[in-house]
């Protein structure tokens, strides 16, 4: 067996990897331009990658509530209870107010509601519209790759506004939902949009 191609190959790449690199030198600039932005401490990921504009929906903040970083999808966002798991957020949805009633029903393994069940269903106002009150409780599987929730409750409001879909979903551990259903309704009294 042959072995000097490969030994004279492996003296080679030992020789070449030890060799001292030079050292670079970076010596041109650049002056700043008015399309150069200061950079933003403590800024949420929304801020940083998506370019995030200030929420189009305000409301006042319960004293049991902390408020945290919104995203994509949460206009505004919340936590609430001892546990620290109950969620409270207000969003601009897609579909009708029939489809996300429906969609959050299936959240708990609820049977779906037709126009006429729709109808039937408590209303509150929010923001100059009639919004559909709606609750369940039970086993939650929100679909978003989280393992199910058991014991935890649903409450919230979908209405339809000026051509969209306004909703704020609240959900949580039972007993804590149950508890804040009076704080929600008058969270979604202080909703209004910001021109």
């Amino acid at each position: 067996m042959n072995l000097r191609g490969p030994l004279v190959l492996a003296v080679v790449v030992s020789l070449g990897a030890c060799r001292e690199d030079a050292e670079i030198v970076v010596t041109e600039t650049r002056r700043a331009t008015t399309k150069d932005e200061s950079p933003k401490l403590f800024a949420t990921s929304d801020e940083r990658f998506r370019n995030a504009k200030p929420s189009p929906i305000r409301g006042e903040l319960p004293d049991a509530w902390r408020e945290v970083p919104s995203s994509q999808f949460r206009l505004l966002n919340y936590r609430f209870g001892e546990t620290g798991m109950g969620e409270v957020w207000v969003s601009i949805a897609s579909g009708t107010v029939l489809d996300n009633v429906n969609r959050w029903l299936e959240q708990f393994a609820v049977s779906k509601v037709d126009s006429a069940g729709l109808a039937a269903m408590r209303t509150i106002p929010i923001m100059g519209a009639d919004g559909v009150w709606v609750e369940a409780e039970g086993e939650y599987i929100s679909g978003m790759g989280s393992p199910p929730q058991p014991g935890f409750g649903l409450a919230g409001v979908v209405a339809s506004r000026g051509g969209q879909i306004v909703t704020v979903k609240m959900v949580g551990p039972r007993a804590e939902v149950e508890a804040a259903k009076p704080t929600l309704e008058a969270f979604v009294a202080t909703l209004r949009a910001v021109e």
